[in-house]
């Protein structure tokens, strides 16, 4: 039987006829339950599940910071989706699909898939197993892909992947986890199996979590630290917190109870929660409606 240790060498060996102009030996059961499926993505994305019914905890969100998680609770933002994201969603879906054919193809046993699973009350879906280890599927960009790659997600990881793979890893009572990362700028393929210490002992998290959300003020510890900008004492928002939907609320109290100040740099906006020197650049001004 095999393993997921050889799970990438195997699917780029299945591949390589191709790079030999070569035919690959594949049944037309196979590309028929490949279309199956690929059917079920788009029929899924076209009809998707509504978003604004209240704030709930669940594996897919049980790994953002505290703080962040207490104002999606205490202070819903719209969660209004573009056009242009919907279209992000159904070819990041559609990759996934790719990828778990790709692993079927080349001997590995896929099980599973989006499987209900629950920890102490908090429910998700888990993409698969392959080779009976829990096994999470993502596509990324080329930087995020090298976090992945590297073995680094442990450094940055803003999406709470770690803790999201641990509830699962909880769930079905394993131990040696992956992510299963396609870059899709390049086509590139990883397995990334972080270490123990790498992951949060989840239960604990959770209880944790649920004590914070239940305090009618939010965690005093920020999701990220301001970062100095400049040599003058002006300070900004960690790169992490720039498109979060609660940051005005977040810092209402930075500059002397002013909230943030937003700076037009060619760059692009920049959030300064304290303003020493002013930029010599075009201020926005929010109403905050705070």
């Amino acid at each position: 039987m095999k393993t997921t240790d050889t799970l990438i060498e195997d699917i780029y060996d299945k591949l390589k006829p191709l790079t030999e102009e070569k035919p690959l030996a594949i049944s037309d059961e196979e590309i028929d339950l490949f279309g199956e499926e690929i059917k079920k993505v788009f029929k899924s994305w076209a009809h998707p599940e509504p978003r604004n019914v209240g704030f709930s905890l669940r594996m897919s969100n049980i790994g953002k910071p505290v703080r962040q998680l207490w104002f999606d609770k205490h202070h819903p933002a719209d969660n209004h989706i573009t056009p242009s994201t919907f279209i992000k969603f159904l070819y990041g879906h559609m990759l996934e699909e790719v990828i778990l054919v790709l692993a079927r193809l080349s001997g590995h046993e896929v099980t599973d898939e989006q499987k209900e699973v629950k920890v102490d009350g908090i429910v998700g879906h888990m993409d698969c197993k392959i080779d009976g280890q829990v096994v999470d599927v993502k596509t990324a960009s080329s930087f995020a892909y090298g976090k992945f790659a590297k073995g680094t997600l442990a450094d940055d990881d803003p999406f709470g992947y770690l803790a999201q793979l641990a509830g699962y890893e909880a769930a079905e009572n394993t131990e040696e986890g992956s992510f299963l990362v396609i870059n899709k700028e390049t086509g590139a393929l990883c397995l990334h199996t972080p270490e123990d210490l790498d992951k949060p002992n989840i239960r604990a998290k959770i209880r944790d979590i649920k004590i914070a959300l239940e305090s009618l003020d939010p965690p005093e510890e920020l999701c990220y630290p301001v970062v100095n900008e400049g040599a003058k004492g002006n300070q900004r928002l960690h790169k992490n917190c720039n498109y979060c939907p609660h940051k005005f609320k977040c810092f209402k109290d930075s500059n002397n109870g002013k909230g943030l100040r937003t700076f037009q740099y060619a760059k692009g906006l920049t959030h300064f929660t304290k303003v020493i020197a002013t930029p010599k650049v075009e201020e926005l001004y929010h109403d905050l409606g705070i």
